[in-house]
């Protein structure tokens, strides 16, 4: 009586213990079955050995079950699952594809997850477009006004080119650069500032859009200020550059007529000191004269009075002052 007593027990605690551990397992598989999603409780309890989240494959199922998406599979949850894969947002984003009326496929929408796209995200820009606004874009027209403008660009997210195709950052870049290029080539910046649509017309006719994981709708100019004159401004750099140039060459010239006067000089004092030397020479010569006969005496006078009369033509030559003249001897004869 007493083993059968044990018995029992163990049998009721083996019984507790399987319920308390298959019950999560129990609750899924029922709310599987009364919802039509039709996962095996085997597989359920096979999850937990495979470490998938058994909770999530099953609400998963269920909910593309209701949405009426019968042919996604578990082992295709599972799959995406143990890939890295957000299973939730994907299931929700083939809900939202087929009540849009678009073709989404499960193994598209689960590669384009895997890419690191926001698959859900992108099925709601394809319902609901997005405005993406440029950071604000200076250009400069022909007659050298600055113009600065902000548009906005509505654009569509494009499924097929989702997986590789580029992001907004490309679209934001070359939508700046058509901005930039249309005003560079206008004539005038009062025909941006008059006809600010010729901008948006010109950038969207590019086709921007080509290789990006969007499709432009439209390219609104939200705003177009006046900048800066930098046509003056380059203007009045260049002619400061030609003064300054201008006044370098001239410093130059300058030095070198310096250099060349100070030469002269050099040369003057040279020739100069040789006259002054040569000069110094004279007497010498005048006394050998004088020594071997060349010389006689009335010569010497006859000398001397030739260098007083240079003298006297050179002070009346001057520059004179209103004095009168020094009287040489014999001026009065």
């Amino acid at each position: 009586m007493d083993f059968q007593a044990i018995g029992f027990f163990l049998v009721v605690i083996v019984f507790i213990v399987v319920i308390f551990f298959l019950g999560s397992f129990i609750t899924l598989w029922i709310q599987a079955l009364v919802s039509g999603a039709r996962v095996g409780f085997f597989n359920i309890v096979f999850m937990r050995l495979r470490k998938v989240s058994a909770k999530l494959i099953v609400n998963s199922k269920i909910m593309a079950v209701k949405a009426g998406l019968e042919t996604i599979t578990t082992n295709d949850l599972e799959s995406h699952y143990l890939a890295g894969g957000d299973v939730e947002r994907v299931v929700k984003a083939l809900i939202a594809a087929d009540k849009a009326n678009i073709d989404l496929k499960f193994n598209r929408a689960a590669a384009i997850d895997l890419a690191g796209r926001d698959v859900l995200e992108a099925v709601q820009m394809s319902v609901n477009p997005k405005v993406i606004e440029t950071p604000l874009v200076s250009a400069m027209a022909k007659d050298g006004i600055q113009l600065k403008a902000i548009s906005r660009v509505t654009v569509r997210a494009n499924i097929d080119r989702l997986v590789g195709g580029a992001g907004e950052e490309t679209i934001l870049a070359r939508v700046g650069e058509g901005i930039v290029s249309t005003i560079g080539s206008s004539e005038s910046h009062k025909d941006v500032l008059e006809n600010p649509d010729s901008i948006s017309k010109r950038v969207l006719a590019k086709g921007l859009d080509a290789g990006t994981a969007y499709e432009i709708l439209s390219i609104d100019i939200a705003d177009v200020d006046v900048g800066k004159n930098i046509g003056a401004e380059l203007a009045i750099d260049r002619a400061d550059a030609d003064k300054n140039i201008a006044q370098a060459k001239a410093e130059e010239r300058r030095a070198m007529a310096y250099a060349v006067e100070q030469e002269m000089k050099a040369r003057v004092q040279e020739m100069q000191a040789k006259v002054v030397e040569a000069e110094a020479e004279v007497p010498l010569a005048i006394a050998e004269a004088f020594r071997k006969g060349n010389l006689g005496i009335m010569d010497y006078l006859r000398i001397k009075n030739i260098q007083a009369d240079t003298q006297m033509r050179d002070t009346l030559g001057a520059p004179g002052d209103g004095k009168q003249p020094p009287k040489t001897p014999g001026s009065d004869k």
